[in-house]
């Protein structure tokens, strides 16, 4: 058996994947993530999980493909295995246009920061930039202004809660028609905010703000590449309030936000289809 493995480290988290090789094609093996308190313990743990959940021994392993920002901490070799480290950009690039199967788009990376890559099939990823807005972002806030920095605790609080009472919509400042604009289209994040504001409102204002403003950022660089698809990659993509409001931002602006299955894993799996570009 042969098997490329993709592992993509974070600061506390590891995301892992495998391909197994066979004839002319490649065989995904279902990725997993786990966490630990630093980048090396969060390797070898994913590693470790990962090798007996597919009861995969060392011998079966042909190379180790690895990216993100705790890969530095690698070395050379894992378990005497050959260890290629990889460029993000180019992993976020070749996952988000197979696990979309495009052959062309704007692939954002939502991570702690946001990343932008313009993809196209046969060519190498183009980063284009991003944004410092991401999921650093609506942790901060959020234990900031409600006392709450678990994401999955904030989605929840802000299923109640009520964009009128914190943003400032087009409508509340004009009353004619302005052509293009949705009436619905927010004039300034966090530009209303009512002394009645709950928790849930305050959680779903900062929710709305990092997607906005990720939102925006993909579309301007759709336009600039006359594409309108944009593929979402990332830990945010799983936060419920993101199809939402994407697809919000696909009536405003005909644009297609996707967020496809395994989107969580689009940079991993990206990192282990490197593999055939070495």
């Amino acid at each position: 058996m042969s098997v490329v493995i993709g592992i993509d480290v974070g600061g506390s988290t590891t995301k892992i994947v495998g391909f197994r090789k066979k004839n002319e094609g490649l065989d995904l093996i279902a990725p997993l993530f786990v966490r630990a308190t630093d980048p090396i313990t969060s390797l070898y743990g994913a590693f470790g999980k990962f090798t007996q959940s597919n009861f995969l021994a060392l011998s079966d392993i042909d190379k180790i493909m690895i990216t993100g920002v705790g890969s530095s901490f690698a070395n050379e070799k894992i378990y005497d295995l050959q260890c290629c480290h990889v460029d993000e950009f180019q992993s976020v690039g070749l996952g988000g246009l197979y696990i979309s199967g495009l052959d062309e788009a704007i692939v954002v990376s939502m991570g702690t920061g946001t990343a932008i890559v313009h993809a196209r099939k046969g060519h190498e990823p183009e980063y284009m930039g991003g944004t410092g807005v991401g999921g650093g972002t609506l942790l901060g806030l959020s234990k900031q202004l409600i006392g709450m920095d678990t994401i999955s605790h904030i989605e929840a609080v802000a299923e109640e809660g009520d964009l009128s009472k914190i943003d400032l919509l087009i409508n509340d400042i004009v009353k004619k028609d302005m052509g293009t604009m949705s009436e619905s289209m927010t004039a300034s994040n966090f530009g209303k905010v009512s002394d009645l504001a709950t928790k849930s409102d305050i959680a779903l204002g900062i929710i709305n703000m990092v997607f906005e403003t990720v939102g925006m950022m993909s579309i301007f660089a759709a336009r600039n590449h006359g594409i309108k698809d944009i593929v979402l990659v990332g830990n945010l993509t799983s936060v419920k309030q993101a199809p939402r409001t994407f697809k919000t931002l696909n009536n405003m602006f005909d644009v297609n936000f996707i967020i496809p299955e395994l989107s969580q894993f689009g940079t991993v799996i990206g990192a282990a289809l490197s593999d055939g570009k070495n």
